[in-house]
């Protein structure tokens, strides 16, 4: 039922997507696999997530959410409420037999529920409207693997804020039970009758702003290291605030308010040294140490400890532990599985790769001048690597997609030590509806990526020859649904795709009142032509081991790093030198030309 089976279509395709479809020395045509309908979704389902261990998934949708088995795709638990549509959601599994899910609806109310027992429960509403004056709306909510933190965007009455939570998983799990036991005395109400821990704040970050009398005067060299820090966060507040002015005064009269910043947070496991001298504890590598945070318009990253909420003024602004500085305006970001990079795309077409281990700068990359700027980057799960680059100091070496603005694709490839290079995956469109929505790497893909258009075409694309290895329909009477936003999740260890479909209005048979969304699904491994691509993803827990070092040993480690890149940086400064030796050349013959006319 749930086999995706091969077609020939006899369908033309247009001109710029068969064009896509060939390879510069094969003109048959890229293979098709259809979706298999699998079941009705509910009623305006607007979001699906998947358990990491693929066991459930979540669907968020007009009247509450609900979880299913992935296996059978059967509903085994519900909650509901009128009034109440869930826009986004999440699900990580917290203990044996409980899988946390954190929610958005659509009035901006974040939620946390808990799975247990074949049973949904509400644990705790993130932000109550108590005040309908002081309405404060949750943009974006996330819940770190595992379920012990969590991070909400949080704006009222025009301000902005990050608030971290740190979740009492133990206490939960404990007071699960009990209301499983109390669940079956025919005396108690259920749920009323337990009363869940509370969440706890433990950050709250807020647009940087520069304390009174901060010393930003001074040669750079006399300046201590707070002193450096604000003087990094006030030429990036400075910056910011001439942005906004700038924006505001383009705007028509009667539109003068500036957009408000807004917040991009990334969870960060162990990994290196801990600044203050501290070592992360073996015990806690699984659990986020810290949070790094950058705001639109801003050139810099800033990483926040947790667990050091308590030690904070509620009327201070905390400061951050690390800075890290970008000589361009910070446009996206992204995290490998690890957390040990952190890769920024910047304006003008840069790609900043930072290395948590060492703590120094891996590489900036030049990805496009001429596509416009970066949309979305994403880190390349798996990709093939030589035998002689198993280890550790010689396998510095990231891959990441780039998605610009035009909707070219870019893969970059770069590391220490070795030669950093971008290649084009798919030039601009020529149409919009061609633009690409979705650029997702499989993990358990070789160097596979899942591409969505606006058109609704949805196919796997090899990054390293750059051809379209399938692509992925719908039945004829169904299409891919709201493709500008698509409904979907990927389950990495059941390796499938679960995607929502809508019927299509030109068909007849939709006509009959069968109109309901459904669920359609692709079993990667049930296609001969995907299945060759299946490799075994990456184990993050066996990265992070080697990542928890001390400060001898990362200093250790820079060094090293530094011989081997040596030739590298050598090959890098003479390219610099003879572009601009170039330049100048070509200046000075414009400004002869200049003086002659």
């Amino acid at each position: 039922m749930y086999k995706g089976r091969f077609i020939n279509r006899k369908g033309t395709p247009d001109s710029n997507m068969e064009a896509s479809c060939k390879t510069e020395t094969s003109r048959q045509k890229t293979p098709t696999v259809e979706l298999s309908g699998a079941t009705q979704l509910p009623q305006s389902t607007n979001c699906l997530a998947c358990s990491e261990d693929g066991r459930y998934l979540g669907l968020g949708h007009s009247q509450g959410l609900a979880v299913w088995c992935a296996s059978s795709l059967v509903c085994v638990a519900e909650w509901l409420q009128d009034r109440v549509e869930i826009a986004s959601i999440q699900m990580t599994r917290m203990a044996e037999t409980a899988y946390l899910l954190g929610t958005v609806d659509d009035m901006g109310v974040a939620r946390v529920f808990v799975y247990h027992c074949e049973g949904i429960h509400l644990l705790s509403v993130i932000n109550v409207m108590e005040n309908i004056n002081e309405r404060r709306i949750c943009s974006t909510f996330e819940v770190s693997g595992g379920g012990d933190y969590g991070a909400a965007s949080i704006s009222c009455n025009g301000a902005l804020w990050l608030e971290v939570y740190h979740f009492p998983s133990g206490a939960w799990v404990t007071e699960l039970e009990m209301a499983r036991s109390q669940k079956q005395d025919p005396n108690s109400s259920g749920d009323e009758d337990v009363k869940w821990s509370p969440v706890a704040v433990v950050i709250k970050i807020k647009p940087p702003k520069i304390p009174a009398g901060a010393p930003l005067d001074g040669p750079l060299e006399v300046l201590q290291v707070t002193d450096f820090l604000t003087h990094c966060l006030a030429l990036d507040v400075d910056t910011s605030s001439c942005q906004r002015e700038e924006h505001a005064s383009n705007t028509d009269a009667g539109k003068t308010n500036a957009s408000p910043r807004r917040c991009t947070h990334h969870f960060l496991l162990p990994c290196g040294q801990v600044p203050g001298g501290r070592k992360a504890k073996p015990q806690s590598e699984g659990l986020p140490v810290a949070v790094c945070v950058w705001w639109s318009g801003s050139r810099n990253l800033l990483q926040y400890l947790l667990g050091k909420g308590s030690k904070n003024k509620p009327d201070v602004d905390p400061m951050p532990d690390v800075l890290w500085p970008n000589a361009k305006e910070i446009l996206c970001s992204a995290v490998s599985r690890c957390t040990r990079y952190i890769a920024l795309g910047l304006n003008d077409g840069l790609v900043c790769v930072w290395d948590r281990q060492s703590g120094s700068l891996l590489s900036v990359v030049l990805v496009s001048g001429t596509d416009g700027a970066l949309f979305r980057m994403q880190f390349v799960d798996y990709w093939p690597v030589s035998a002689d680059e198993s280890q550790t100091f010689t396998a510095a070496e990231v891959h990441l997609l780039a998605l610009c603005k035009s909707g070219a694709i870019h893969a970059v490839t770069t590391g220490r030590g070795t030669p950093s290079c971008t290649m084009q995956l798919s030039e601009r469109p020529k149409h919009s509806r061609d633009l690409p929505t979705v650029t997702a790497s499989v993990p358990f893909l070789q160097s596979l990526s899942l591409v969505m258009q606006r058109n609704g075409k949805m196919f796997l694309q090899d990054a390293i020859n750059k051809t379209t290895v399938c692509f992925l329909i719908p039945p004829t009477t169904h299409l891919i649904a709201s493709p500008c936003n698509p409904v979907y999740a990927l389950n990495t260890k059941q390796q499938t795709l679960f995607i929502k479909g809508d019927q299509d209005p030109s068909c007849s048979s939709s006509s009959k009142g069968g109109s309901q969304s459904q669920l359609f699904v692709f079993r990667f491994g049930e296609s001969d032509i995907v299945k060759q691509h299946i490799v075994s993803p990456p184990d993050s827990r066996q990265q992070q081991e080697t990542c928890c070092v001390t400060l001898e040993e990362t200093c250790d480690l820079y060094l090293q790093q530094r011989a081997q890149s040596v030739d590298e940086r050598n090959k890098a400064i003479a390219r610099t030198w003879k572009q601009l030796q170039e330049t100048a050349v070509m200046l000075q013959q414009r400004h002869s030309r200049a003086a002659a006319s």
